[in-house]
């Protein structure tokens, strides 16, 4: 790949990065400060969740992902747990997207045992289940299915000659058929065929019950189905985002390395790191109790800003009198 761009890749890289970062710390502040009794609320404690893994997107896959583009000659153990934490942070977003839409389905087909079953407790056990199966899943790489092996043998053969380690780069040491066939049908496409299953019946169940409820009783389920419609975008987004590396791993392992260009393989991950960027925009604009949180922050931080800047102006005019 040209020099150039290499370096328009690494530039919207760090664009995504910091907007991850920003956007996901301020969905946290939103949900966490502006909301009351948010974290009662298991809907926005998967949220939560989600925008946690979003932000270490934008503090640790990104800068890893350039950095295991060969910029970094470490050991082949190394270079497999640092690739295994991208993995990890993939799979965290998959089960709280899960979560999110299991939490929406209890709510609305079993109300009164979700009423039972909805408390903090359970809710921050599933959080943390979640998080452990990411991990399980993620780092699964290190107990085997890797090709740490074959990188070894390059590293014992050029440590003859040099003792610098060979460039670490991702497919260096995650195997093809791991990712197609354990990460991407296993670890996202059944996640999401039975997301798609849910959110299919939320919304059949909406329709009927709309239809069939008199105008008083409508409002609550409208209400239900906005925030159903908001939930299932950023499910839609999710997919749209990651599918397309994947795909582009399905070539690489049936036609070999020539089958995507390295421009192609640059764009797809640029769109799935983009996904974790866009997340916080949907909130603001689908999730009406967000941007309402998101516009008592902003109201905060001006009347700090116009506090600050009065009391300077105060110190001014006091030391020249």
């Amino acid at each position: 790949m040209a020099e150039w761009s290499w370096v328009a890749y690494t530039a919207l890289e760090v664009l995504i990065a910091a907007a991850c970062c920003l956007g996901n710390v301020l969905v946290v502040c939103a949900v966490c400060l502006g909301i009351r009794d948010s974290l009662r609320k298991p809907t926005f404690c998967f949220l939560v969740s989600l925008a946690m893994a979003d932000f270490l997107v934008g503090v640790a896959a990104v800068p890893l992902a350039v950095l295991l583009d060969g910029w970094v000659s470490v050991t082949p153990d190394m270079c497999l747990l640092l690739s295994c934490v991208v993995l990890v942070l993939t799979q965290a977003s998959v089960l709280s997207l899960l979560a999110i839409a299991v939490d929406r389905y209890l709510r609305l087909h079993t109300p009164h045992r979700y009423k039972a079953l909805a408390t903090q407790r359970h809710t921050l056990l599933a959080v943390s289940t979640c998080w452990i199966f990411s991990a399980l899943l993620g780092f699964t790489p290190l107990f085997g299915w890797n090709n740490s092996s074959s990188l070894t043998s390059d590293s014992t053969n050029t440590s003859s000659t040099s003792s610098v380690p060979p460039p670490c780069t991702f497919l260096s040491v995650i195997s093809l058929p791991f990712m197609v066939y354990f990460n991407f049908l296993g670890c996202v496409m059944a996640p999401l065929l039975v997301m798609t299953v849910l959110y299919t019946r939320i919304f059949w169940s909406l329709q009927g019950r709309l239809k069939d409820s008199c105008p008083q009783a409508q409002a609550p389920l409208l209400k239900e189905k906005k925030l159903a419609c908001s939930l299932a975008l950023v499910l839609i987004l999710f997919a749209g985002c990651w599918i397309p590396l994947h795909l582009m791993n399905c070539l690489l392992l049936l036609h070999g390395p020539h089958a995507v260009t390295q421009g192609c393989l640059y764009t797809g991950i640029l769109l799935s790191h983009a996904n974790s960027a866009v997340n916080p925009v949907v909130y603001a604009y689908r999730i009406p109790k967000i941007q309402q949180a998101y516009t008592q922050i902003w109201r905060r931080f001006l009347e700090r800003l116009n506090c600050c800047h009065g009391n300077k102006q105060v110190r001014r005019s006091i030391t020249s009198t």
